[in-house]
């Protein structure tokens, strides 16, 4: 009978210990996970002003997909150099689902294919803002408020879970 009671007492502490363990690692890859998109978006606003250079992956300059590939390489995560191949990495999600760290991209001046690309960086309930390298501007933060990118507006990627 004491055999049986320390063995339920023990199954028992095993499996409570299992389980918090558990949560601990999903509040903690979360954590890491909140991490990396603040980590990612302080570096891509960090070239705020940045002028816009065909090609740039540089401080001298960048173009849009070359701001997304710099800021993902300094987390060493590696994307495509292009923005419509970027456009095919991770998950198409919904707009309205974006979350800071989503890659948002876009179909500029009647383009047949996604030719430009940014990083979210708020999402407000009828706003979207990103950072990303406009030709005319360098790097700026947009909105999907303005009647420019609401129009060229093509999909949303989740490359973060």
């Amino acid at each position: 009978m004491k055999r049986v009671l320390l063995f339920l007492l023990l199954t028992v502490v095993f499996t409570s210990c299992k389980s918090t363990s558990n949560a601990v690692s999903k509040n903690e890859t979360k954590k890491e996970n909140r991490n990396l998109v603040n980590n990612l978006i302080e570096k891509a606003t960090d070239n705020i002003g940045v002028r816009y250079k065909a090609g740039g992956t540089t401080k001298s300059g960048f173009d849009c997909s070359g701001l997304v590939y710099t800021t993902f390489q300094s987390e060493n995560i590696s994307l495509p150099r292009a923005s419509y191949e970027q456009a095919k990495i991770g998950k198409v999600i919904p707009l309205n689902d974006a979350r800071k760290g989503d890659l948002i991209f876009f179909k500029t001046n009647k383009s047949r294919q996604i030719n430009h690309v940014g990083l979210i960086t708020e999402v407000n309930s009828d706003e979207v803002k990103f950072v990303h390298s406009s030709t005319s501007k360098g790097v700026i933060i947009s909105s999907t408020k303005e009647p420019y990118y609401k129009n060229a507006f093509e999909q949303v990627n989740r490359i973060l879970n």
